[in-house]
């Protein structure tokens, strides 16, 4: 009996308005070069995309707009229409509502109708956790084209009238880490030249008895004056820990599938910022494989860098090469990984 595949066929993505580098951020808040040199120095990020306007805190972009964005380019890609679409599923943090979900919101933009969709919440290991439920999903041969669909809209969470110094470093770092964006991949279980095949998938709960490396609060009405902050970071947590457990998940993956870190072409690692990828790549020891990182050029967007990320290696992909990437989900520490090989 023949085994069941599943191919990657394409890629779109979307980031809302220009760059916002760090110049830019120390302006707008009035704070000296100082500043701007630290962020540069010890978070390593310089630039992030934002839904919201800078300078008034209006909100420009929601999510909904850029995940349509991201599907249209995907399906355009991959020369296909909605008609096509027999699956939807998408991975998020920060849903538009709370009701109607995002994806059927996306779904319907597009025209997909009639057919399953799903929505996850979950951090950075979200757009993996869809593509994980896409992918099992089209093994069972009732589907075969899913559109997955990632990403995030952390600005609309913070405060854009707070000067960043006077904020404990907790939340003060969320406003240097995160940017905004989304993206699409097209999952069919027919194979396209230069496709590249979807090996494995695997997302894994770490966190039993763990305290969360950051908290991103969902207030209402009855809690509009509560004085908890709406995000905080536990960096020195992520720190410490997400280096260790990327190099514990590209162990799996290899296990899994009986590579060895020699037989990769390509790696994608987590991508908390500039300075953190830099450290995590050096801890995963793959001194051959070309990295691909974008998060000094785009900030943490979430369930979008993935996305990026793959964006940017598929036109690299040549027959035969392999690819692992892998994502950590910090607030309550998930495990994500995702292998594909161009076969």
């Amino acid at each position: 009996m023949t085994t069941p595949s599943v191919y990657l066929r394409s890629i779109g993505t979307a980031l809302p308005g220009p760059p916002v580098d760090n110049a830019a951020l120390a302006a707008r808040f009035g704070l000296n070069r100082l500043w701007e040199q630290w962020v540069d120095t010890f978070v390593g990020t310089k630039a992030r995309h934002l839904a919201v306007d800078l300078a008034t805190g209006e909100v420009r972009y929601r999510l909904a707009d850029l995940a349509e964005t991201a599907g249209r380019r995907a399906l355009a890609n991959a020369g296909l229409t909605a008609a096509d679409v027999d699956l939807v599923v998408m991975g998020t943090a920060m849903p538009d509502a709370l009701m109607p979900a995002t994806v059927n919101v996306v779904a319907d933009r597009l025209g997909i109708d009639q057919v399953p969709a799903y929505q996850l919440q979950s951090g950075c290991t979200g757009a993996f956790q869809a593509l994980d439920v896409a992918h099992q999903m089209l093994l069972t041969g009732r589907h075969h084209t899913a559109l997955v669909l990632g990403g995030d809209v952390c600005a609309k969470h913070f405060d854009m009238t707070r000067n960043p110094a006077d904020l404990p470093p907790g939340e003060q770092v969320n406003g240097v880490l995160f940017g905004d964006g989304a993206g699409a991949v097209v999952l069919s279980s027919r194979a396209a030249p230069g496709a590249a095949r979807v090996r494995h998938v695997f997302v894994r709960l770490t966190g039993l008895g763990r305290a969360p490396g950051q908290t991103l609060e969902w207030y209402g009405m009855a809690e509009r004056d509560s004085p908890k902050p709406p995000a905080v970071e536990d960096y020195k947590a992520i720190e410490e820990s997400v280096p260790r457990m990327a190099a514990e998940i590209l162990d799996e993956v290899l296990d899994e599938l009986g590579w060895k870190r020699a037989d990769l072409d390509f790696v994608l690692p987590p991508q908390l910022s500039g300075r953190m990828t830099a450290r995590i790549a050096e801890v995963l020891g793959v001194p051959d494989a070309v990295e691909v990182s974008c998060v000094a050029e785009t900030g943490n967007n979430g369930n979008a860098l993935p996305f990026l990320q793959l964006e940017r290696a598929l036109p690299q992909l040549s027959y035969g090469d392999r690819a692992v990437a892998i994502a950590v989900e910090s607030s309550k520490w998930i495990k994500a990984g995702l292998a594909l090989e161009v076969v």
